[in-house]
């Protein structure tokens, strides 16, 4: 199982800062992350960036059970 880091909002809509997947790609991460965490997730999600193992990481790329995932929505400031 992968383990999935969030990072600000998408930490506050997860309710935790850490959660485990058992998804095999990125894509199938989020779609479990989104289902199991609702639409205020989904809504933080899909603005979000994704990284794997400390590099930005696509829908298709490979997620093995040792990997870590962060889910880093986009960061406002002024």
């Amino acid at each position: 199982m992968a383990t999935v880091l969030f990072f600000a909002q998408a930490r506050e809509a997860a309710g935790t800062g850490m959660l485990t997947s058992e998804g095999s790609t990125i894509a199938e991460v989020m779609d479990d992350l989104c289902s199991r965490l609702g639409t205020g997730f989904a809504e933080v999600a899909a603005t979000s960036r994704v990284w794997r193992n400390g590099e930005p990481a696509g829908g298709d790329d490979p997620v093995g059970r040792t990997d870590e995932v962060a889910v880093l929505p986009p960061v406002s400031g002024g």
